[in-house]
């Protein structure tokens, strides 16, 4: 019989195997030096946090996420070297023992412009790196980079070094999870679960969209969260069009409200909407949900090894049969995307994209399938997501609270 995908207790114990750390920083370690011995690239040049994380396996807080002044360098012969925060760089010499201290360097190229690149600090940094690439003898090929401000491009070629898009390679190398991958996904999705317990047993007539956001924050950090990345909440007239965030609305008797949680344990994300009606719902909104229900099975339905992306996309409807003028307007609305350390990973599918492109589906890739349809009444809509594990047998779901009809919290 086929054994459960787990969701373990958060803590290390003797009497039953859990993630092995190890085994998953091997695992994606290897993932990414294969991607670069299969490149033209002597090196791989990370901004992205993602990818930092894949390679060096170092977290530092979020707010630093988006300041493009940690990277780390993995080469053909050697590595990963990580120049981060001096202080975050110390603690790694301490508490990361899987890289050599040597590997562990102070760094600072600007926190996007704020000191200007006229300080002399990206300019140092390229001679460095270029200097470890000459003496891996690699400095004649290529170096792969993620992401990039552009002054330290300029500066990159500036001081002669060929730069190509590694990202691409990066993406794949991300794409198939490891058991320990898939269980810490199913462990974050086991806390969104409770925490729509917790927020249908308070969805009642004069709470505020932000106090079921605060309300969820607070309780995904007290379940071990490490970010809690966004928490839309959309109700009442807001439904339609999808606003993609929250507000201070009173929610009121009879809305249709959808919350979808975005947070990570230990890095790995969800990304799991859930539409619920407040005290009682309509004929008109039971209608839009079982459609958006019916277009989530048919797609669930056609998920295993094998299977094109574009025939996923192509069991949802066309943008003009919900409203929208054509399939750019209405992106994200019928939308598949993975998931791992990054909200939106490989594969993305739409009919924006995958019906020119499309992906073939592989045991391990796992992704978040979302629909949306709006309600005949011209406000209220329905939206519903499910996260999916590719198995050698078909799908299988991690996004366990209900789903399958409109649930009514706190009915009259």
């Amino acid at each position: 019989m086929s054994r459960p995908i787990a969701a373990p207790g958060h803590m290390a114990v003797d009497y039953e195997e859990r993630i092995n750390f190890d085994r998953l920083r091997r695992y994606r370690l290897e993932r990414a030096q294969k991607a670069l011995a299969g490149s033209e690239c002597g090196a791989f040049l990370l901004f992205d946090f993602y990818n930092i994380r894949y390679t060096t396996q170092t977290w530092i807080g979020g707010a630093l996420g988006d300041k493009m002044t940690r990277y780390a360098l993995l080469t053909r012969s050697g590595g990963p070297t990580l120049w981060d925060f001096g202080s975050a760089a110390r603690h790694h010499k301490l508490y990361a023992p899987w890289l050599d201290e040597a590997d562990c360097r102070a760094g600072m190229l600007g926190m996007r412009g704020a000191i200007a690149p006229s300080a002399g600090l990206m300019e140092s940094a390229v001679r460095e790196i270029k200097g470890m690439l000459e003496d891996a003898g690699l400095l004649d090929a290529p170096v792969g980079v993620d992401i990039v401000e552009p002054a330290f491009l300029f500066e990159m070629q500036r001081q002669g070094l060929k730069v190509v898009d590694c990202q691409q390679l990066m993406l794949d190398a991300r794409l198939i999870k490891s058991p320990d991958e898939i269980m810490l996904l199913n462990q974050a999705a086991a806390m969104v679960d409770g925490v729509y317990q917790d927020i249908v047993e308070v969805l009642k007539p004069g709470i505020r969209e932000n106090e079921i956001v605060a309300m969820a924050n607070k309780r995904l950090y007290e379940l071990g969260s490490d970010q809690v990345e966004a928490i839309n909440a959309v109700s009442g007239e807001r439904c339609n069009p999808h606003p993609h965030n929250f507000s201070d609305r009173i929610i009121r008797p009879g809305d249709q409200a959808f919350f979808d949680i975005i947070h990570s344990f230990n890095g790995y994300r969800t990304c799991y909407y859930r539409t619920l009606g407040v005290g009682r719902s309509t004929a008109s909104q039971r209608s839009a949900y079982a459609k958006a229900r019916e277009w989530m099975d048919a797609a669930i339905a056609t998920v295993r090894p094998g299977v094109g992306t574009d025939e996923i996309a192509a069991v949802w409807p066309a943008a003009t049969e919900f409203g929208f003028e054509n399939e750019m307007a209405a992106f994200g609305l019928q939308f598949g995307h993975g998931l791992g350390l990054g909200l939106h990973e490989r594969p993305i599918i739409s009919r924006l994209n995958s019906m020119t492109a499309p992906v073939e589906l592989q045991v391990g890739m796992v992704f978040a399938l979302e629909t949306y349809c709006p309600a005949d009444d011209g406000f209220s809509a329905a939206r519903i997501e499910e996260e999916v594990v590719v198995t050698p047998d078909g799908p299988r779901i991690l996004t366990l609270f209900p789903a399958e009809d409109l649930v009514v919290a706190n009915p009259y």
